[in-house]
């Protein structure tokens, strides 16, 4: 189907787009949501938080912050237990 028409009519009724979709196209637009379907459509998926997608970049950013003795004032920015951050930046 053509994308502009498509654009055209979603835009127009997007009281009728289906949950959770809806939610996506308000937050990100038509160009999101038919981006995930052209490329994801017809697939089950497991969309997991956006603080697991992103564990790995906070991590690695709390590593490149850590002075060596900040673990409780990294721990706090970055939304962890201390215990945790000790183990991010290598320490037992």
């Amino acid at each position: 189907m053509d994308k502009e028409f498509l654009r055209k009519v979603a835009t127009t009724h997007s009281a009728e787009i289906l949950p959770p979709y809806d939610t996506i196209m308000e937050a990100g637009g038509f160009d999101a949501i038919y981006a995930i379907a052209e490329n994801l459509g017809g697939l089950t998926i497991y969309v997991p938080s956006s603080r697991t997608i992103f564990s790995k970049c906070l991590e690695k950013a709390a590593r490149q912050e850590f002075t060596g003795n900040n673990y409780a004032a990294l721990a706090r920015k970055y939304g962890y237990t201390e215990r945790h951050m000790r183990r991010v930046v290598g320490a037992s």
